[in-house]
């Protein structure tokens, strides 16, 4: 892993470096009636949420934009709508990513040598990120920004049975940007070319087929690439996290704010518990714990406001200690280490994500359970639930998950 890098340490000029935006797809996993790229967050297209972080980036110095043919229009009009100055050109894309990758790599100005390919639906990409993988290109000829494997593992069979736990040691999870010397990328498409049934999903398999050494750069969990409806409530609560960390800025430090996120998987056997209540249901979320997806987000939360890492650090489903433990007992625990930095809960909201059953029976005594864990009032907890509409993980009753936005107080 190569360590993060200062802003502005590439030595060559912006003129001689560029990104390439492929935002040609058309969504079907999302089930939406326009491409997802077109979806407003915040009264904003997601497309136009990327392109300002790529336009705010020093180390870029202009922009190509991949669009289908069929919104060519709708793509030059959103330029000009938000003023994306970078964006030099806006070109018709193709059916596979790499396609469009290539037709923005041919619409490059000679002069460019450094190359940055980020997706059109990841629209929270750090700057940090966008630089230090331009910054390793520079030096090393490639870079991709990854983020290391946190779930456990397993191998599965057809009939959806497990062969074996896979060592997640070493085992990265992919993200953009993707960066590299331009000469290298094409020498990559020209060697793509020559084998008929070669499709790679993204600029690192092009390069990896070339055997171009890769670095990695670390990226962001909340460099999220916008493709199933729980995206976007992830999405949502990313951005209600920027809004509550410019309200922190305009009060100076006496608030954080903090986002937390998890995701159980349903079976037989287990009684459902949310938020310390048993909810009546023929199936009950698996774990370690008592499963309890909609507390632990809420403890990630909290911990990610104080700056303690996550429940996994303090809580190991790895420790038989923790075994079968309440979640409002982790809940406790983790509000006592926030008090231990002088922090304490001034409001928090979740979001619970399950197609079965109907929640907002308990959700009273799910506040007051969560409150009386956090030593606060019932009014500071709002707790909410959605459905994807029949899709993903949770539409199927796969399982559950829970996004949690906090904002704590210096007490």
């Amino acid at each position: 892993m190569v360590a993060p890098s200062a802003f502005n340490l590439l030595k060559m000029k912006p003129s001689k470096t560029a990104a390439i935006i492929p935002a040609a797809g058309i969504g079907k996993r999302m089930g939406l009636s326009m491409p997802k790229q077109h979806f407003e967050l915040a009264g904003k297209p997601i497309l136009a949420h990327t392109l300002q972080r790529i336009e705010q980036a020093d180390g870029i110095g202009s922009i190509i934009l991949v669009v289908s043919a069929n919104h060519l229009e709708w793509a030059e009009g959103l330029v000009q709508a938000y003023k994306f100055v970078k964006v030099t050109q806006v070109v018709i894309g193709g059916e596979r990513r790499q396609d469009s990758v290539q037709a923005g790599l041919e619409a490059l100005a000679d002069e460019v040598e450094l190359v940055l390919v980020h997706d059109g639906v990841r629209p929270f990409v750090p700057l940090s990120v966008i630089e230090n993988c331009l910054h390793e290109a520079e030096r090393s000829g490639a870079a991709m920004a990854a983020v290391p494997v946190k779930d456990t593992l397993k191998a599965v069979s057809k009939e959806q049975v497990i062969e074996q736990t896979v060592d997640r040691s070493g085992i990265w999870q992919a993200q953009t940007p993707q960066a590299a010397r331009v000469a290298l990328l094409k020498e990559a498409y020209a060697e793509a070319a020559k084998q008929a049934d070669f499709t790679a999903t993204d600029e690192a398999a092009l390069l990896e087929n070339i055997k171009i050494p890769i670095k990695v750069v670390e990226g962001s969990e909340k460099n999220i690439k916008i493709t199933r409806p729980a995206d976007l409530i992830l999405a949502k609560a990313i951005l209600m996290e920027s809004q509550l960390d410019r309200t922190v800025q305009q009060n100076g430090n006496n608030f954080r704010t903090g986002y937390g996120y998890d995701a159980h998987r349903l079976v037989t056997g287990r009684s459902l518990i949310l938020g310390g209540v048993k909810v009546s249901h023929e199936k009950g979320l698996a774990g370690h714990s008592d499963a309890d997806v909609l507390t632990h987000a809420l403890c990630d939360a909290i911990l990610g406001a104080a700056g303690l890492g996550d429940i996994g650090r303090h809580f190991p489903d790895t420790d038989q200690k923790f075994k079968d433990i309440k979640s409002l007992k982790i809940l406790e625990q983790v509000t006592a280490m926030a008090s231990q930095k002088g922090l304490g809960l001034q409001n928090g909201d979740i979001t619970i994500v399950a197609q079965k059953p109907k929640l907002s029976t308990y959700f009273e005594t799910m506040r007051n359970n969560l409150a009386s864990a956090c030593r606060t009032d019932p009014e500071t907890i709002n707790i909410k639930a959605t459905t994807t509409e029949g899709m993903g993980f949770a539409g199927r009753e796969e399982g559950m998950a829970a996004h949690a936005v906090v904002l704590l107080r210096k007490l």
